[in-house]
């Protein structure tokens, strides 16, 4: 996803929908941690790639409307995820301001 590279379907990695799904949504977290370390690193281009990458992956968890019985879940993880995200923004947007007046008193 961070790469940029095509998602593998469930079906070419031989796993059933809801699994995959779901591990979308912890990819989230993972990628989250990745953005911390970019912030860390100074590196905001890259974090904010893979805010986009993490954002991507919530707005396509979001579409999906099915009962929670048929997705084991799937809505819990979303949600989850979709909070990472919003944290996420907000982490980013601290950063990149901090950043433009480090800047701006140099």
């Amino acid at each position: 996803l961070v790469a940029g590279d095509a998602l593998p379907t469930p079906s070419v990695l031989g796993v059933h929908a809801v699994p995959y799904l779901k591990g979308l949504g912890e990819a989230v977290g993972e990628m989250r941690r990745r953005l911390l370390d970019q912030l860390r690193d100074g590196d905001l281009q890259a974090a904010d790639a893979t805010f986009g990458a993490m954002d991507e992956v919530v707005d396509f968890l979001m579409e999906l409307d099915y009962p929670d019985g048929m997705t084991s879940g799937l809505r819990r993880t979303t949600d989850v995820a979709r909070s990472l995200v919003e944290r996420s923004r907000s982490d980013l947007t601290t950063a990149a301001l901090q950043e433009r007046y480090r800047r701006d008193l140099a």
